[in-house]
């Protein structure tokens, strides 16, 4: 059976740990990361993890499709619940979903929490960040290092429950006995190098994520941080 490690802390700076995460049969993971301030994003990210984990929990065949569609699901309740809630007025979140069967991972994803693969040593980002910045680094009008240090480095082009049509990225790959997968969101990134970030995945850390996390504090901890490590045997 795979190792699962999951570690989440509110930050240095941050009233309210908006991150949600969830970890569920049928090997299921999902990270997301609210936005909207006033707790608002918090309700988001919540309700994100829950309608996925409600669509997936137990289910078979689970592939790219179902993944996105339960992404989109989550859109229509979130969306829902700002109609009848004003104070939830502009909340959104990211979304980042994985799952693994029979050496096969498949994942879809909105936003910018990550979805990363270790293998051998080399860690390779699997998930694109819908995010202003990185669309000018796609377009070569900026450099990743430029980017890491932008000022609209956390504006999203593309999040879960801010409008009535959604599109997912979704995708799968193969899985070996050995590789490490990461979900986490933009406050481990932010913070942790990514040289580091595989280091610490690679060193067989009693708790990797825990270690993650505190990485991520020990940097500054600027935001809310959370990190879901599953080691696949």
């Amino acid at each position: 059976m795979s190792k699962v490690y999951e570690a989440t802390d509110v930050g240095c700076v941050r009233p309210i740990n908006e991150d949600s995460a969830a970890v569920f049969a049928p090997e299921v993971y999902v990270v997301a990361d609210g936005m909207g301030g006033h707790a608002a994003g918090e309700v988001a990210s919540h309700i994100l993890v829950k309608s996925v984990q409600a669509d997936l929990s137990g289910r078979e065949g689970i592939r790219e499709a179902e993944l996105c569609d339960s992404i989109r699901h989550a859109n229509h309740e979130i969306l829902a619940t700002v109609a009848e809630n004003p104070d939830c007025q502009g909340m959104g979140t990211t979304a980042t979903v994985l799952h693994l069967e029979e050496g096969q991972a498949f994942w879809a994803h909105v936003g910018d929490s990550r979805l990363y693969l270790l293998r051998s040593g080399q860690l390779m980002q699997i998930t694109r960040d819908h995010s202003y910045v990185e669309d000018l680094v796609e377009y070569g009008e900026i450099t990743e290092a430029e980017a890491r240090n932008h000022p609209q480095k956390n504006m999203l082009t593309r999040a879960v429950g801010v409008e009535e049509e959604l599109e997912v990225d979704s995708g799968s790959f193969a899985v070996a006995a050995g590789d490490v997968l990461l979900l986490a969101t933009d406050g481990l990134m932010n913070m942790v190098p990514e040289d580091e970030i595989a280091a610490i995945l690679s060193r067989n850390d009693e708790d990797p994520a825990k270690s993650l996390v505190a990485a991520a504090l020990h940097y500054g901890g600027r935001d809310n941080v959370t990190a879901v490590v599953v080691v696949y045997a």
